[in-house]
């Protein structure tokens, strides 16, 4: 859902106190979208997050962390230029708009101060941060628009002109008797949530709906609830609340929501700030790996769907083969029955000794070709098949071990958590030679990472490799022999180790481990995945085999439920 207005005002609240007077350390900007501010405060470092992006548009503090791209984009480093070292005199939301302004105290080149603004607009699909100089006019934006609506236009130069009012009640800062009147002249045809969201301006659809809800389509109720509501938000009694349905995050709000029933729970938090990092945190990440791995993914699995038509029509080719051996008994037959075919027959007509019932049986004959010819003709073709035979089954068997690794490239991208791992598995790709080394004259500077640590609850340490390649490295470089090897049965995923140190591991830790196998691994959403064990010492590497396959023996076998929470809580 879109930040409301009222959740916007009661967060300005929140970073007047924790913002204002700080100091701009280092500005970042790890997507396109989305710029992170380092402040020195009184109370210690924290970092703001500004975010544009049409579907999340918003502004907090935040605790996550984020990858920074290799290079900094032109406006990441127009920003550090003009806002580095600047002090944050304070926060302004214009009459409950969508929208905030950084008041910034800032020093040039020569160390004369100066003043700029920062605006942050978020405004759905038009949602921009722009940075203004003292005499009102466009530094630079984010977005740049000629032509933005109403004459606002978004380029460096330009005047900056606020965003248009709406033409409607604004339902917080009118005074009462307008709001009252505004309410007679709702059509009375209308749903009352929607008259609401037409009339008045402030409220979101999520609150419009949560009004109606609560006064069961009674208009008298209504007034009388959204009354009470503009008191409750005058009064400035927010209550940050995070809306989940089906353990899934739905909505968040400045008040508990009730439409959605009886299955809907309402969490509470401090503060907004943790309420946003909660709700957009998995969202942002789910979607920032998909639109960086979109690209890889595509390239992957063409590769992956033309290896498959490919190894289908081999199959079929080989079917076509197994007639051989009857075209090499109508062979021998012919050349048994030579005495019997004249040349010009069209067909043999003899018994079938390779039958023990010795029953009559036809052979067609090419009328153009001797006897001797049409029989060379049949072991002719015997042999074409036979050859045929072992030269498919090569290829399928090559074929099948080709798609089996692709699909667990496929896999391994979806799981990909950044853009190092993308760029590990770019790498694999291209030692495989499935992708095309780059003509690129700078050289690949970013290094394969280590494997993913974790510490189980007992003190041991796990390994989890991030691609075909790191599982080889981990499995046959750095495991030592009487340590276990855990790995998803019958699925693609990732190779897991838990460290033994020579000694007997507890239960619980193997567990643990198995879950992180699970977790890692095609099973990811299911409830109960399938995880073999065994030492290190029995698993081995097929020669020849593409990255990441193994043979494995002597192992023994548990149910383990991918645990996210886990994972987390394990990870180092």
């Amino acid at each position: 859902m879109p930040l409301d207005a009222i959740t916007l005002h009661a967060l300005c609240g929140e970073l007047k106190a924790g913002a204002e007077g700080a100091k701009i350390d280092r500005v970042q900007q790890p997507e396109k979208d989305k710029i992170l501010l380092s402040l020195r405060t009184r109370e210690g470092n924290k970092r703001l997050l500004i975010c544009a992006s049409a579907s999340g548009a918003r502004v907090h503090f935040t605790a996550e962390s984020f990858e920074n791209p290799a290079e900094p984009p032109m406006f990441c480093m127009l920003l550090r230029k003009h806002l580095v070292g600047a002090r944050i005199r304070e926060i302004l939301q214009p009459e409950l708009e969508r929208m905030l302004l950084f008041r910034l105290d800032t020093h040039d080149e020569m160390g004369d101060e100066g003043e700029k603004t920062l605006a942050v607009e978020l405004i759905g699909r038009s949602a921009n941060v722009i940075l203004i100089g003292a005499d009102g006019r466009i530094i630079d934006c984010l977005r740049r628009m000629e032509y933005g609506g109403e004459g606002r236009g978004m380029l460096p130069g330009m005047i900056y002109r606020m965003p248009p009012r709406q033409e409607k009640t604004p339902f917080f800062t009118a005074d009462e008797q307008t709001v009252l009147d505004a309410f007679r002249d709702m059509d009375e045809d209308e749903e009352l949530d929607k008259a609401l969201l037409h009339c008045f301006s402030g409220l979101s659809p999520l609150v419009c709906r949560e009004l109606a809800y609560r006064s069961r389509n009674s208009k008298d109720l209504l007034i009388e609830n959204a009354l009470a509501l503009r008191e409750t938000v005058q009064a400035g009694d927010f209550r940050p609340t995070l809306v989940s349905l089906d353990d899934a995050a739905r909505d968040y709000s400045f008040l508990a929501i009730n439409q959605y029933g009886i299955e809907a729970k309402n969490e509470p938090f401090a503060t907004f700030s943790e309420l946003l990092d909660s709700f957009y945190a998995r969202r942002d990440r789910l979607e920032s790996r998909r639109r960086r791995s979109r690209e890889l993914m595509k390239t992957v699995r063409t590769a992956f769907e033309r290896t498959l038509r490919k190894l289908n029509v081999q199959k079929e080719e080989l079917a076509q083969t197994e007639n051989r051996e009857e075209i090499r008994r109508r062979a021998e037959l012919i050349t048994a029955n030579m005495y019997r075919v004249k040349k010009g027959q069209h067909e043999l007509i003899c018994e079938n000794y390779f039958d023990e019932s010795y029953p009559e049986v036809r052979i067609a004959l090419d009328p153009l070709k001797t006897p001797q010819q049409n029989a060379a003709a049949l072991y002719k073709e015997f042999n074409r098949k036979k050859a045929a035979k072992e030269h498919l089954t090569a290829l399928i068997a090559e074929g099948e071990k080709q798609c089996d690794y692709l699909a667990a490239v496929l896999d391994e991208i979806d799981r990909a958590e950044s853009e190092r791992d993308l760029a590990d598995i770019r790498r694999e790709l291209t030692e495989t030679g499935y992708l095309k080394k780059a003509k690129s004259h700078k050289a690949d500077r970013t290094k394969p990472q280590a494997p993913l640590r974790f510490v189980s609850t007992d003190g041991f340490e796990i390994l989890v490799g991030r691609s075909n390649v790191q599982n080889d490295e981990l499995t046959f470089r750095l495991a030592r022999r009487t340590d276990l090897w855990l790995h998803a049965q019958k699925l693609h995923g990732s190779h897991v180790i838990l460290r033994t140190d020579g000694v007997e591991v507890p239960l619980r830790s193997v567990e643990e481990a198995a879950s992180l196998a699970a977790y890692y691994s095609q099973g990811r959403e299911a409830g109960k995945v399938l995880v073999d064990i065994t030492q290190i010492r029995f698993v081995k590497k097929p020669s020849g085999s593409l990255p990441g396959a193994v043979l494995y023996t002597d192992y023994s076998t548990i149910a383990a439920s991918p645990d996210e929470k886990l994972a987390e809580t394990l990870k180092k």
